[in-house]
């Protein structure tokens, strides 16, 4: 169970970086992305990565 636990919550937490990047406007990848400046999209993201971080940290707790 720890091993995707991991991976899901990797994944969780650098989608949601790159959403608080894309929603501040520090990253402005893909150029053409709706989410760019958006600051709502930087609040999902900060949601996915609190989410993705509680998986991690669960994963790791797992493992004794």
């Amino acid at each position: 169970m720890r091993t995707p636990l991991l991976t899901i919550g990797m994944l969780a937490l650098l989608i949601g970086l790159l959403w608080i990047g894309q929603g501040t406007g520090y990253v402005r990848w893909p150029q053409s992305s709706f989410m760019i400046d958006q600051i709502s999209w930087a609040w999902y993201g900060g949601g996915l990565s609190l989410v993705g971080l509680v998986l991690v940290v669960l994963a790791y707790r797992g493992k004794s």
